[in-house]
C-alpha cells in the first residue's frame, strides 16, 4: 500500500465524527415522521385550521374549541380525507393535540385542537387552573436563540396566541411530548414560585402543556420571573455565570 509522500498532508478523513453523528440524529429526531405522509398532512392542516383559521375560513368553531367534522371534510383543504383518517390522526398523535366530540347518536361529530389557539371566541377550553407550586415545579419555555435579545428585554409573549406555552420539563424528560417545538435550541425555565406568588396565572391542558396568560392577563411574562436560560449545548446565559 502506498503512503502520502514526506510533507504532502494526508487525505481528510471521510468518517463522521462523534459530533456530526450527534448533530445528525439530533437533525433527524426534529424532522419527526415523513414530511409527505398522508397522516402528517392531515394533522398539519388540522391544527392550522382549528387553531388559528376556522372564522377566517368560515367555518363555525365553539367557544370551546370544537368544530363539526363534517364541516371540517367539506373544506377543499380536506377532499382526500375521510373520518377515518382524522380517527387515525387522533388516536395516533404523540402530542395529543386534538380531541374527538361524540354526539348524542354516539357519532363522532366535532373535532377540536386541546390548545395553540389564536381564535379569539375561543376561550373555554376547560383548561385546569394551577394554584399550588406542587402542581408546577417546573415550567420550561422552548424558543430560538436568536430570539433571546427581544426576549431578554420585553419578556415571553404569548405572540398571535391566546397563551404564552410552556412544558413541565425539557422534551423527553419524564414524559414530556408537548409544550415546545422539537427545533427548540433555547429554554427559559420560570421561576413559578415567584410567578405564582404575584399572581400571574397558569393552566395545565388535557396534553400536559402549562399554559399562561402572562402578568395580569397582559401576554407578557417578564424576564424578572426568568430563574433560567440555557442553551441546547448546557450553555447558561441567564443568570450570568460568575467570572
Amino acid at each position: 500500500m502506498s503512503t502520502p509522500a514526506r510533507g504532502t498532508p494526508a487525505a481528510p478523513s471521510t468518517a463522521p465524527t462523534t459530533a456530526h453523528i450527534e448533530k445528525n440524529k439530533n437533525n433527524n429526531r426534529n424532522r419527526g415522521p415523513r414530511g409527505d405522509s398522508r397522516t402528517v398532512r392531515l394533522s398539519k392542516a388540522l391544527a392550522w385550521l382549528l387553531r388559528h383559521n376556522a372564522v377566517s375560513q368560515g367555518i363555525a368553531i365553539r367557544p370551546d374549541g370544537y368544530v363539526g367534522i363534517n364541516a371540517v371534510l367539506g373544506h377543499p383543504k380536506f377532499k382526500d380525507f375521510t373520518l377515518d383518517d382524522i380517527i387515525k390522526v387522533v388516536d395516533t398523535n404523540e402530542k395529543k393535540r386534538f380531541e374527538i366530540l361524540e354526539d348524542a347518536q354516539g357519532q363522532k361529530a366535532y373535532i377540536r385542537a386541546v390548545q395553540g389557539h389564536s381564535i379569539a371566541v375561543v376561550d373555554e377550553l376547560g383548561f385546569d387552573e394551577i394554584t399550588d407550586i406542587a402542581q408546577i415545579p417546573t415550567a420550561v419555555h422552548g424558543t430560538m436563540f436568536s430570539k433571546w435579545r427581544f426576549i431578554s428585554e420585553k419578556g415571553l409573549s404569548k405572540m398571535n396566541r391566546n397563551h404564552i406555552h410552556m412544558a413541565h420539563g425539557l422534551l423527553g424528560e419524564d414524559g414530556v411530548v408537548s409544550g415546545m417545538r422539537q427545533g427548540s435550541d433555547l429554554y427559559i425555565h420560570i421561576d413559578t414560585v415567584k410567578a405564582l406568588g404575584d399572581g400571574i396565572k397558569f393552566y395545565r391542558s388535557t396534553n400536559n402543556v402549562i399554559l399562561s396568560d402572562g402578568k395580569n392577563g397582559d401576554g407578557l411574562i417578564p424576564p424578572t420571573y426568568f430563574s433560567r436560560v440555557e442553551r441546547s449545548t448546557g450553555e447558561v446565559i441567564y443568570p450570568k455565570p460568575a467570572a
